[in-house]
């Protein structure tokens, strides 16, 4: 298990979507200890336009982890990462024309 802490503070929209990228980039379960920084002034001071900010058990911080390709660089660093999770997350679906179109004189047409 993957034990980190988070600092955040009360409806931070970024940290809601860190952690779902953290447990979606994962390769085992995730642990996140919440550490809110708005009942510590120096917390505020530090971290407060930083936010979401992840941190592992040797204090290496990553900011803005919200960004798919920092975290996942951060995870693979640490030998967590799932490939396949991040290449799902990150490709493309492939484009299919809609059911029932076709093309005339170049032009296409649906139904």
């Amino acid at each position: 298990m993957i034990e980190l802490s988070i600092y955040t503070t009360l409806g931070c929209h970024l940290c809601a979507q860190l952690e779902v990228l953290v447990a979606t980039l994962a390769n085992q379960e995730v642990k996140l200890h919440h550490i809110e920084i708005s009942d510590d002034d120096a917390l505020v001071e530090q971290y407060g336009t930083r936010i979401p900010v992840l941190v592992d058990a040797s204090n290496v911080e990553l900011d803005r982890g919200f960004d798919v390709a920092r975290l996942s660089h951060w995870l693979k660093e640490r030998g967590w990462l799932d490939e396949a999770a991040l290449a799902a997350l990150t490709t493309p679906p492939e484009k299919t024309p809609p059911v029932g179109a076709h093309q005339r004189n170049g032009r296409r047409f649906l139904g």
